[in-house]
């Protein structure tokens, strides 16, 4: 099933000139790639089930929260009021500034394990380094409410713990990639893998505010910890490095990708070409772009039910699927972004760059229009919710522009490049929201239209600049 054909630097863009060993793709169904592709969104899915189930637990972990759903809001309420089910769980006493620390914590241990997660999953191998991160967030998070007895102190060290378990998680990921995701299937794969992470959020929203509501709030950690643990069993079983080492993969699934990788990875393992790197401007293109993407992700992912209660009037435990649904939205429009992005590439021969920028546009600069309407809505709330949603579900569009170009750029060296922009990227979960609450203390509809403002600006900051330095072919290979 071998086919040489040449291509021109004109019409598919991607290698200037060269030929080319094609080999005919190797079927999607039943495939060892596109089975790692659905396990490690399962991974993704437990990861990010785990990072925000806290925030909505945090609602029944606070002593006296009647006086939160009392709370005059700035729309009238729309809550339904609820029975109190008989709660055994202990409340602790913590103040604002306590649970602002609680709930960031995690970030301040996710940003440390990024760049070594890079570097770790090229020496030893991502399987492993996936796998054990995801595990220890998941006895970290079976491990809160014991923590949460002990103190607020205990709490956070397990926050941070978790946050360095689930740090290597993306750089490891794409560190795999590389050497299994074929040059025209990069958009189909990585959005399929990367996507678990909205779903986890979209699931894990009103479900952990169920969980809270019929059981009580320790549920949410001891009922995901152990989906966590499913996963890494099936992982551990299932999973391997690379086609090579994989013991169920068919020989010509095998063939077809290590062909298609052949003129794209580098050799050997111990070189890193660290200057070139930080010398690269279409890699500090991918980190202004990620920044600002994050910065209204992080900032929405946080505030979001605040703005929902404190504004909107509505109340998370009875609204979680109002909180799900920007970020189901963002899961759909990424999945099928990465389909048609890829359809692009590989029938319309687009260039990877010209496609990369334009998804980074639209992922941008799309999101900060529906901010900013969102602000203007006043307390018609099928409104605001509408544009929250729109503006959150064109952000997964970008899923298929500067995320994943750090495979374009240099596949080599992707789960370093990710590591380095992620690192960035991180920035925006400690500070994004900690400077939204400082801006909206008095909580009205004007000072929240500043925080959209900030918001959006930076996210079209982002997609200029990436606009005018990214990259979509091999930047440079050793």
């Amino acid at each position: 099933a071998f086919r040489v054909c040449c291509v021109s630097g004109q019409t598919a863009g991607e290698e200037s000139s060269r030929y080319l060993l094609f080999v005919l793709p190797a079927p999607a169904c039943c495939s060892s790639r596109y089975g790692l592709a659905f396990l490690s969104c399962y991974g993704f899915f437990v990861a990010y089930a785990l990072r925000v189930n806290l925030s909505v637990a945090m609602v029944d972990m606070l002593k006296n929260r009647s006086s939160v759903n009392n709370s005059s809001s700035v729309c009238p309420h729309h809550s339904i009021p609820v029975p109190k089910h008989n709660h055994t769980a202990s409340v602790y006493d913590w103040d604002s500034e306590t649970q602002g620390w609680i709930l960031g914590s995690f970030f301040y241990g996710y940003i440390l394990t990024q760049i070594p997660g890079g570097y770790l999953a090229r020496k030893y191998g991502a399987k492993w380094l996936f796998g054990i991160g995801i595990l220890c967030t998941v006895i970290f998070t079976l491990l809160t409410p014991v923590a949460a007895d002990l103190g607020a102190g205990y709490l956070i060290a397990v926050r941070v713990l978790e946050g360095i378990g689930e740090g290597v998680s993306y750089p490891a990921m794409h560190a795999m990639w590389a050497s299994w995701a074929p040059p025209l299937e990069r958009s189909r794969l990585l959005t399929i893998s990367y996507t678990g992470a909205q779903l986890g959020t979209v699931v894990a929203l009103p479900l952990s505010g169920q969980i809270c509501f019929y059981l009580d709030w320790t549920y949410v950690f001891y009922i995901f910890g152990a989906v966590g643990l499913l996963w890494f069993v099936l992982w551990a079983y299932f999973v391997s490095n690379s086609p090579s080492l994989h013991k169920r993969i068919s020989e010509d699934e095998k063939t077809y990708i290590m062909a298609s990788l052949k003129n794209e990875l580098s050799p050997t393992t111990d070189y890193i070409p660290w200057t070139s790197i930080l010398k690269s401007l279409p890699l500090w293109a991918i980190v202004v772009a990620h920044f600002s993407y994050n910065w209204t992700f992080y900032t929405l992912l946080t505030l979001l039910p605040t703005y929902m209660n404190d504004i909107l009037g509505f109340s998370i435990q009875q609204n979680g699927m109002l909180s799900a649904l920007p970020y189901l939205g963002c899961w759909l429009l990424a999945l099928l972004g990465g389909q048609l992005a890829d359809l692009l590439r590989e029938k319309y021969l687009i260039r990877t760059v010209i496609v990369r920028k334009a998804f980074t546009i639209v992922g941008m600069v799309g999101p900060a229009v529906f901010l900013v309407a969102a602000g203007y809505t006043g307390c018609n709330y099928v409104l605001a919710i509408a544009f929250l949603t729109l503006s959150s579900s064109l952000g997964g569009v970008s899923a298929s522009g500067f995320n994943i170009n750090h495979l374009d750029i240099a596949p080599s060296y992707a789960g370093i490049l990710l590591g380095i922009t992620n690192s960035f990227a991180t920035i925006p979960g400690m500070v994004g929201p900690v400077i939204a609450r400082s801006l909206t203390k008095s909580n009205t509809i004007p000072e929240w239209q500043i925080v959209f403002y900030i918001s959006a600006a930076i996210n079209i900051f982002g997609a200029v600049f990436f606009t005018m330095f990214g990259k979509g072919t091999l930047h440079h290979k050793h």
